[in-house]
């Protein structure tokens, strides 16, 4: 497995960033920041999560986490991974969204936030609420497609239901119509039977 295929609809990569900033949370990740990237830079990602760590091990640890939790949960593996060997800065690149882990003074040297000013940045209690509001949207959109195709199949099950009704009521007419058939003919070899005697 590779990268995330390109059949995958924008609220998939939401659920890996939202993925992604839980396993940052749980690794005491400080500062964890999503910055959804504005159309004009969506050429290069739709999100950049952005995280802080106090040392090198943390840095590691958190990247670790964020790579395994998306690898076990969606079968899905970075595209590249950058930085692992210093633990200063660790990019990971999931193409649809990239995750930054920085110690604290990297992250104050290179302040990405400020060089994506268009980008709007949230929390990741912001962004599952977004998150939620977009899945019951395409819920409802979902559940008003389906009432109208129920509607028209209404009438077509009670067409289907008299159709079949029609075709079980044939065949008791046939089975019914044997036998009387059979006893006309069982009086008829009786009456010849008799004229023959």
């Amino acid at each position: 497995m590779s990268n995330i295929p390109a059949a995958k609809a924008n609220i998939d990569s939401r659920i890996l960033v939202q993925t992604a900033a839980q396993a940052a949370e749980d690794k005491k990740g400080a500062d964890t920041r999503i910055l959804a990237l504005d159309a004009a830079d969506s050429g290069l990602a739709d999100f950049f999560l952005i995280t802080s760590a106090t040392n090198n091990r943390q840095t590691l640890a958190i990247a670790d986490e964020i790579e395994l939790r998306i690898k076990r949960e969606y079968g899905i593996y970075p595209n590249s991974v950058e930085g692992r060997r210093q633990g200063e800065w660790i990019l990971l690149d999931y193409i649809d969204f990239v995750v930054h882990v920085f110690l604290a003074e990297k992250r104050a040297f290179y302040d990405i936030e400020r060089l994506r000013k268009s980008a709007r940045p949230l929390t990741p209690a912001e962004f599952d609420e977004e998150l939620k509001a977009a899945l019951a949207e395409k819920t409802r959109a979902s559940r008003a497609k389906a009432k109208p195709a129920a509607r028209k199949s209404a009438p077509a099950k009670a067409a289907k239901k008299a159709v079949a009704k029609k075709t079980s009521a044939k065949p008791a007419k046939k089975t019914s119509a044997r036998p009387a058939a059979k006893k006309a003919v069982a009086k008829k070899s009786a009456k010849k039977s008799a004229k023959k005697k």
